[in-house]
């Protein structure tokens, strides 16, 4: 009985140690290398509460057995290792998290299985003749132990996929006449995803993933939980990390109607080449049948050249618009926002809209002519327009009463929308502040895109905060290159240490952007 109460007691210290590895995996989409790749860069978070619990476990068992060498010293040293476990787990889960963990009913099932493996290898230890302290250390590799049991479950998990995504396409069948949209891209997928629906809310009712629902589990959660039958369109964000990521989710929601809104260097670590990213994102218009339409921007880049390989009816939007692709002109942007002329080459109207950037407008143009494409008039889509507000932390202007304007781009990780936003912050008055760590997830390519994003920001601010010492200094590189003052310039360990700084430093009449806020899984 002692040795079951031992191993049962190690098996939940080493599950409540994993708090932090688990976490890093649900911000890797559940997959083992992103996971693998995060414990690299941060072994000392992941390991040391169970390094400290297991440490304290085998001080605690070894004081005692030297007070009287019975099976209740054993079972008292255990259980003050257990305390330390919960104690260490409540620090865990009071660490500062900018997306915390969320305990879904796919974490509960790992933690469980973690606990059986925990008590698997503890009891294979045991009972193969080791000394019964050994499965102490079990705590000490809790982030192997939680791959491992990831592992074991993982069939299990495919089989509750398949089963929700059999129970989402059948919900769909049920509705025929739903309209169906899909967005994909390198970046921008979201903030056209809410540009589409507030354009199209003025003569449909509409179902959107919310937020960055963007997978397709979470696609698939949003049509079982909330599409009704009053719903007539639903658009579905379609995002990858992997290829075959955009099949499966046409293969869910089978679109109508698509939206690639840009095709840039974004998710390098995991699909290595540009090529492969045009490959996995041009699967949407690939799914398009026949009776439906797929849009594009004229981005003068590899969105036109994905364009002239669609066979599905298609659109371009933008300053070479074909098809019933829409144009802006006389565009005007300010501290008021954006302001143009929407036409079609033979009809047109004037707009004003809170967003800014060029790619906004970009995005808002294929907004436009998909909803012309499904018969909305020019004025139906201005009113449209004018309702649209920025996305939270996307290119976002936020007024602050005290003179200083912040532009807050803090979800904008790519060097496209960065650089667009640099040339928006370029053309504000007044002293122009930066505070950005640059970029992540570009693989072999990221110090070549940071230092880029230095040079460029030379041109465009006069004070530049970069938060990071070790990820920004081909930032700081780029800069001096350009020859950047250095009394301008200013490196940080945090972004609470940039804002102490920026008090003394602002003055009415600044402006901020807030570029790109690495994850928590990237933090220095």
């Amino acid at each position: 009985m002692i040795r079951f109460v031992f191993l049962a007691l190690t098996a939940l210290s080493a599950a409540l140690c994993s708090r932090v590895a688990l976490q890093y995996y649900q911000l890797e989409s559940y997959q083992f290398g992103g996971y693998f790749r995060t414990l690299r860069r941060n072994w000392l978070r992941a390991f040391l509460p169970g390094l400290l619990t297991a440490i304290f476990g085998c001080v605690a068992v070894a004081l005692l057995t030297r007070v009287s060498f019975e099976d209740w010293t054993l079972a008292l040293g255990v259980a003050l290792m257990g305390v330390f476990g919960v104690a260490g787990y409540e620090v865990q889960r009071r660490l500062p998290a900018k997306k915390p963990l969320v305990i879904t009913p796919r974490v509960k099932r790992l933690v469980a299985a973690m606990a059986l493996t925990s008590l698997g290898i503890g009891a294979l230890v045991i009972f193969a003749g080791r000394i019964l302290s050994a499965s102490l250390l079990l705590p000490a590799i809790s982030p192997l132990l939680l791959a491992l049991a990831a592992l074991l479950v993982l069939p299990v998990e495919k089989l509750i996929q398949r089963l929700y995504l059999r129970d989402a396409m059948k919900r769909l069948d049920a509705m025929p006449e739903l309209i169906k949209i899909g967005i994909t891209g390198s970046y921008g997928k979201t903030s056209a995803k809410f540009m589409l629906e507030t354009i199209l809310s003025e003569k449909y009712r509409i179902l959107v993933t919310p937020g960055s629902f963007n997978t397709s589990m979470g696609v698939t959660r949003i049509i079982r939980e909330r599409l009704a039958p009053e719903h007539q369109v639903f658009i579905a964000e379609m995002g990858a990390r992997h290829m075959g990521d955009i099949r499966l989710l046409c293969k869910l929601v089978r679109p109508r109607y698509g939206i690639l809104t840009s095709v840039g260097p974004q998710h390098l670590e995991t699909f290595y080449t540009q090529e492969n990213i045009c490959k996995e994102k041009f699967e949407l218009a690939r799914a398009i049948p026949a009776d439906g339409a797929m849009v594009f921007a004229a981005d003068g880049g590899l969105n036109e050249g994905l364009y002239e390989k669609c066979r599905a009816p298609k659109h371009l939007s933008g300053k070479r618009a074909q098809g019933m692709g829409l144009m802006a002109r006389d565009v005007e942007v300010g501290p008021w926002g954006s302001r143009f002329i929407l036409t079609d080459g033979r009809q047109e109207v004037p707009c004003e809209t809170k967003l800014l950037g060029s790619h906004n407008i970009d995005n808002l143009l294929m907004a436009c002519t998909l909803a012309r494409t499904l018969g909305m008039d020019l004025a139906a889509i201005a009113r449209g327009v004018g309702r649209t507000r920025p996305v939270e932390h996307r290119l976002q202007l936020l007024e602050t009463g005290n003179g200083i304007t912040v532009i807050d781009d803090a979800f904008n990780a790519n060097p496209v929308g960065a650089n667009a936003a640099l040339d928006t912050l370029r053309g504000f008055t007044g002293r122009r502040f930066i505070v950005t760590p640059g970029f992540v997830e570009l693989g072999s390519e990221e110090a070549k895109y940071n230092r880029a994003f230095g040079e460029h920001m030379a041109e465009c601010v006069d004070v530049a905060v970069l938060v990071g010492r070790r990820h920004t200094a081909p930032i700081a590189e780029g800069l001096r290159g350009k020859g950047f003052a250095e009394e301008n310039l200013h490196i940080v360990g945090s972004l609470d240490e940039a804002t102490a700084l920026l008090g003394g430093l602002l003055r009415v009449g600044d402006t901020v952007l807030y570029e790109n806020d690495l994850p928590d899984n990237y933090q220095e």
